[in-house]
C-alpha cells in the first residue's frame, strides 16, 4: 500500500514554478574548444568529484588547446588546477578502473588516447601504460564502459574517421575498439563494421538485456552506414532477426531514461534535423516518438533562421524536482555549414503532467548562441536543483545556475560495494516510480560520476530499491533533500 500512495503523490504533485537560470560563466576560467575540421566534433566535458568535498569538478576537452580540469571552490567560483598537458583531447569520461575510491579519466583523442589516474586532492598521472590500455594513433570521439563480476571493467572506444585512410575522410570510417581485461592488462578487439561512431552507451535496452548502443555521424560515412546494437553476451551486432530495425542519421548524442515509469528506458538520439526520442516496448523493440511529444527540437525556437537544428549532448534531468524527467540538449552549428542554422539555442525541454515536453530555454536563460558541443546536467552548490554545463566550440565555457524559485524535494543517491565494480555500475535505482540506471557512457564525448539525482515533488521521505549488479534487491526508507551512500 506505501509504494501506491508514493505514485499518487508523485502524480499530484502542484504546479510548479517555471525554471530558471542566473548566468556564472564569468566564474569559470577562460576556456574553448579549439581546432580546425578535426574538432568540428568532440568537446565533451567530464564531470566528477575529484578531492573528495562532494561539490563537482570540471574536466573539459581542449581540442588543439591543452585540455583544463577546474575545481569547484563553492558558490560557482571555479579555479584552473594542474594536471599533465595533454592537446588533442577530443572528451573524457571519468571512471574508477582500479577500485581505489580515486575516480580516473578516460581521455579522448586525435592521437593515442590517455588513462589519467586519480589520486589524493585531484592529482592526475598518465597511467595509460600501468593500466596496460593497448593505444595507437586514432580520431577517437565516444567511450562507455561495464564491469562483469569483480574484475576490471570492459571498455568500449568508438573511433571516427581513419586517419590512415589515403582516401578519406568519406567513406573512411574507422573500428570500435572493445577493451577486454586479462590478469595483468587489456586487449584489444576490433568491433566492425565502424560507421564514425560520436557516442555509445552500455545499458539495459527495451528488452532488459545489458547491450551496447551505438550512435553514428553519417556525414562521413555518407550511405550504407547505419546505427547499432550489440549485444554483450552474445558479442555480435544485432540485425533485423532480432528486431533491430536499421535507420541512419547524423549521430552526434545519446540519452537514456525511463520517462514513462514502465521499467524500460527510453532514449534520445540528438542528430542534424530531428532529435529522435524512441519510446521502449515491452516487446523489447523502440518506436519513434509521435511529433505531439514535443521532443524533436528540429528548428531553433527564437530567431528567424527556419534552417534545421544541430543537436549534441542530450540529458535528462529532474530541473524542478517535481518527479517527471526534463531534457536539456546542447545545439551549435557545426561551424558554418550552411544547410543547417547559425543561431542555434540549446534546448530545455520541460515534462509536463501528460509526458509532453515544452520548450523553455529561452525562458529559462540558457538559450546561447555559441557553438554548443560537451554539457553536463548537475548539481554544482549542492542545493538540490540541477545547473547546467556547457563546452563551447571557438566560445568561453558557460555554466548556468538553477535559481528556480519554487521547486520540489529531491534526493541523491550515491552507491558503493566490495569489489572491482565499487560504484556499482549497471544497477538499477527506484524511488517512488522513478528508475535510473547508473551507467558510464552516452552524451556528447563526455559524462560524469556523481549521484543520481531524483526529483520526489512533495514527498518528504521514500522508498528506495536497489536492483545491485549482482541481482541483489535491497530496500532502504529516506528523508529528502539530502545526497545518501547505500551499500548491499
Amino acid at each position: 500500500m506505501k509504494k501506491i500512495v508514493l505514485i499518487i503523490a508523485f502524480l499530484a504533485s502542484p504546479s510548479l514554478a517555471a525554471p530558471l537560470f542566473q548566468d556564472f560563466s564569468s566564474n569559470l576560467p577562460h576556456h574553448t574548444y579549439s581546432g580546425e575540421w578535426n574538432h568540428f566534433v568532440g568537446g565533451g566535458v567530464a564531470v566528477m568529484d575529484c578531492n573528495g568535498d562532494s561539490l563537482p569538478d570540471i574536466f573539459a576537452a581542449g581540442g588543439d588547446a591543452q585540455a583544463a580540469l577546474f575545481i569547484n571552490k563553492d558558490t560557482f567560483k571555479f579555479e584552473k588546477f594542474d594536471i599533465p598537458k595533454i592537446k588533442g583531447t577530443t572528451g573524457a569520461y571519468p571512471i574508477d578502473i582500479n577500485a581505489d575510491g580515486y575516480m580516473d579519466l578516460f581521455v579522448l583523442r586525435i592521437g593515442k588516447n590517455i588513462i589519467l589516474k586519480g589520486g589524493e586532492n585531484c592529482s592526475f598521472t598518465d597511467a595509460t601504460a600501468e593500466f596496460g590500455i593497448p593505444v595507437k594513433d586514432q580520431w577517437s570521439t565516444a567511450f562507455t564502459a561495464w564491469w562483469r563480476d569483480d574484475e576490471l571493467p570492459h571498455m568500449v572506444v568508438g573511433n571516427y574517421v581513419d586517419l590512415s585512410d589515403p582516401n578519406g575522410p568519406f567513406f573512411a570510417c574507422d573500428t570500435h575498439q572493445l577493451l577486454k581485461p586479462s590478469a595483468r592488462n587489456y586487449g584489444s578487439i576490433s568491433l566492425e563494421p565502424g560507421f564514425c561512431s560520436l557516442s555509445m552507451l552500455a545499458t539495459r535496452d527495451a528488452s532488459g538485456t545489458m547491450r551496447l548502443r551505438i550512435s553514428n555521424d553519417r556525414q562521413y560515412y555518407v550511405r550504407d552506414g547505419y546505427e547499432q546494437m550489440w549485444d554483450i553476451a552474445e558479442g555480435r551486432f544485432l540485425d533485423e532477426s532480432d528486431g533491430w530495425n536499421r535507420f541512419s542519421i547524423w549521430g552526434m548524442g545519446i540519452a537514456s531514461r525511463d520517462i514513462t515509469g514502465d521499467g524500460r528506458d527510453e532514449v534520445v538520439l540528438t542528430s542534424m534535423g530531428d532529435q529522435l526520442l524512441q519510446i521502449a516496448a515491452s516487446d523489447g523493440t523502440y518506436s519513434n516518438a509521435p511529433f505531439s511529444k514535443g521532443t524533436y527540437a528540429h528548428r531553433p525556437y527564437v530567431g528567424d533562421d527556419g534552417r534545421p537544428s544541430t543537436g549534441w549532448h542530450a540529458q535528462f534531468g529532474d530541473v524542478d524536482n517535481d518527479g517527471r524527467p526534463d531534457l536539456f540538449i546542447s545545439k551549435g552549428n557545426v561551424d558554418q555549414m550552411p544547410s543547417n542554422a547559425i543561431k542555434d539555442p540549446n534546448n530545455l525541454l520541460m515534462q509536463g503532467p501528460d509526458g509532453t515536453f515544452v520548450e523553455a530555454g529561452l525562458a529559462a536563460g540558457i538559450a546561447s548562441m555559441e557553438r554548443g558541443r560537451g554539457a553536463a546536467v548537475a548539481d554544482f552548490d549542492l542545493d538540490g536543483r540541477l545547473d547546467i554545463l556547457v563546452l563551447n566550440r571557438r566560445a568561453p565555457m558557460e555554466i548556468y545556475r538553477n535559481i528556480t524559485q519554487t521547486v520540489g524535494n529531491w534526493l541523491g543517491v550515491k552507491l558503493h560495494q566490495e569489489g572491482g565494480n565499487i560504484n556499482a555500475i549497471g544497477a538499477r535505482i527506484t524511488v517512488g516510480k522513478d528508475i535510473q540506471q547508473l551507467s558510464i557512457g552516452g552524451g556528447h564525448a563526455g559524462g560524469q560520476s556523481l549521484p543520481l539525482h531524483f526529483g520526489i515533488g512533495k514527498l518528504t521521505t521514500v522508498d528506495i530499491a536497489v536492483e545491485w549488479p549482482n541481482g541483489l534487491i535491497t530496500h532502504h526508507i529516506a528523508d529528502a533533500n539530502q545526497t545518501i551512500t547505500l551499500i548491499p
